[in-house]
């Protein structure tokens, strides 16, 4: 039973986290422009590529991961 309370409690921090970014996701200055990320724009068009987001949330994950297995 103790991993399933782990897993519970880490899905609860994640489900937190994500409505605290929802709700202030727009004053937040990091998210979506850090360096790495890509915006192309052409008329009627839009790409964006969060590859320096995408690469920090995937260190700190892994770092989450890795403290939780310990």
């Amino acid at each position: 039973m103790i991993p399933a309370g782990k897993l519970l409690i880490v899905l609860g921090l994640a489900v937190a986290l994500a409505g605290v970014l929802v709700l202030f996701g727009e004053r937040l200055p990091f998210p979506g422009r850090l360096p790495g990320d890509m915006v192309i724009r052409r008329p009627g068009f839009s790409l964006y590529l969060p590859l320096g987001t995408c690469l920090a949330l995937s260190v700190l994950l892994s770092l989450l991961v890795w403290l939780l297995r310990r």
